[in-house]
């Protein structure tokens, strides 16, 4: 029986699923690093919101953070194009929370 996991089908599902994760978290103004530092609990929700069935595997979620840092570096030479606006940054905070600054 072939492994499924790495099939070129899989390849591809992974690949479709990280491009719609990647574009709803890009929005979002979370970077690749950020992502990768959530929890698993919290990736799965913010999957869910994407109305994307969370990935199982920790690959698809390296490939939406490689898909970010090439979106970042694509707006940083384009900053003028449409596609280089992010429509809901004030939603990032939901998601990746400031650090917290202690009392001095």
């Amino acid at each position: 029986m072939a492994d499924y996991a790495h099939s070129d089908h899989a390849s591809r599902s992974r690949e479709e699923k990280a491009r719609r994760l990647a574009a709803y978290v890009w929005a979002r103004g979370i970077s690749g690093d950020e992502l990768l530092e959530l929890p698993v609990a919290q990736r799965r929700k913010l999957a869910r919101a994407a109305e994307t069935n969370p990935p199982s595997t920790e690959e698809t979620w390296q490939v939406v953070a490689r898909l970010l840092g090439e979106k970042d570096a694509w707006a940083a030479r384009n900053p003028g194009h449409p596609a280089a606006a992010r429509d809901h940054a004030d939603e990032k905070i939901l998601w990746v929370k400031p650090p917290v600054k202690p009392w001095e």
